[in-house]
């Protein structure tokens, strides 16, 4: 029980198989509305928050713990002992999906596929890897975060989101993230945005869907090029759309990515 309450756990549906969401910064659970309802008629689907986002008990946030994010790792794997039964398929946006990599990593048995959400392992540039950003610009995007968190988001929530043509998407993106606590924000965006991760990319065997907007600001069509290559058992698929979460901008080619996906896989 300490676990559902610590990530506000919610289990829908009763399949035979586990569908884990698992949202990205700034966010929570809600914003997988749009594609649970697709799913939750033949999987197990388990949403949860990461421990200092949306409903979750802020109380549990340790600074040394989620230093890292192995410690959003450990927690995953700690929800799916609890809640979730047969194979698992992973889904993960943003930086949640380096967490179910990692989590994978630790227990590769319990995994049967991850669907990756606009993924990066690396946001910095580095030699010929174009993250997207230089250091000096995660620099000064983390120094505007700690001075004015509520005049950061309402800046940059709407353009992460892009989706231009859904407006109000953006004005909620905002809302979430005025939501979170300024200072846990600040600890969890450092982690997030100067993380490294591509070392782990070839860590694990189960099939991988590397699933990316066209015009992406956090993560560049050149990112899931190199997650691609480095992950031997991946597929990649482009979603004609401008923004970072097209699982809200653009739901119906997210779902129909997934189900193919899925297919592939006996689901």
């Amino acid at each position: 029980m300490h676990i559902q309450q610590r990530n506000n756990v919610n289990v829908i549906g009763n399949g035979s198989a586990t569908m884990v969401f698992a949202h990205g910064f700034g966010c929570d659970q809600n914003m997988w509305r749009r594609l649970v309802p697709t799913f939750s008629g033949r999987f197990r689907v388990v949403l949860f928050d990461l421990v200092g986002c949306g409903q979750s008990d802020l109380s549990e946030y340790d600074r040394e713990k989620y230093g890292s994010l192995h410690g959003y790792a450990a927690d995953v794997l700690e929800i799916m002992a609890e809640v979730a039964a047969g194979p698992v398929i992973f889904v993960g946006h943003s930086v949640s999906a380096m967490i179910g990599l990692l989590a994978e990593i630790q227990a590769p048995e319990w995994f049967a596929g991850q669907i990756m959400v606009g993924p990066s392992p690396s946001y910095i540039n580095d030699g010929e890897y174009t993250g997207g950003f230089s250091r000096s610009d995660i620099e000064e995007l983390l120094e505007a975060l700690d001075s004015n968190y509520l005049g950061w988001s309402s800046s940059m929530a709407p353009a992460i989101m892009g989706a231009p043509d859904q407006p109000e998407l953006g004005e909620e993106l905002t809302n979430s993230f005025c939501r979170t606590d300024p200072d846990i924000a600040s600890h969890f965006a450092r982690v997030t945005f100067l993380s490294d991760h591509r070392k782990d990319l070839d860590k694990t065997d189960s099939p991988a869907l590397l699933l990316q907007s066209s015009d992406d600001l956090i993560a560049p069509l050149s990112v899931g090029d190199y997650m691609h290559r480095m992950m031997r058992n991946s597929t990649l698929r482009i979603i004609d759309n401008v923004g970072h979460c097209p699982h809200l901008s653009a739901p119906g080619a997210s779902i129909d990515a997934m189900e193919e996906f899925l297919l592939k896989l006996g689901f």
